[in-house]
């Protein structure tokens, strides 16, 4: 399946960076193009199902919010 997304592109440095403003995900390259790329690369990563090595575990805790 293909989806459209959108990037902003800036310079830092030498270097370019790529950022989905759809999805928090982000990547660089020396040109432009060299930073979709990395970041088309990165978003396909992002979407892969997750491959567990083990069974996950499920807990309960406690933090403490607000004013004390």
């Amino acid at each position: 399946m293909k989806r459209k997304f959108t990037a902003r592109i800036h310079r830092e440095g030498g270097w370019f960076v790529a950022q989905c403003l759809e999805v928090d995900v982000a990547s660089q390259g020396r040109s432009e193009e060299e930073a979709l790329e990395n970041l088309k690369e990165a978003l396909a990563l992002h979407f892969e199902p997750p491959m567990p090595t083990e069974e996950a575990r499920v807990r309960e805790f406690e933090v403490e919010v607000g004013a004390a």
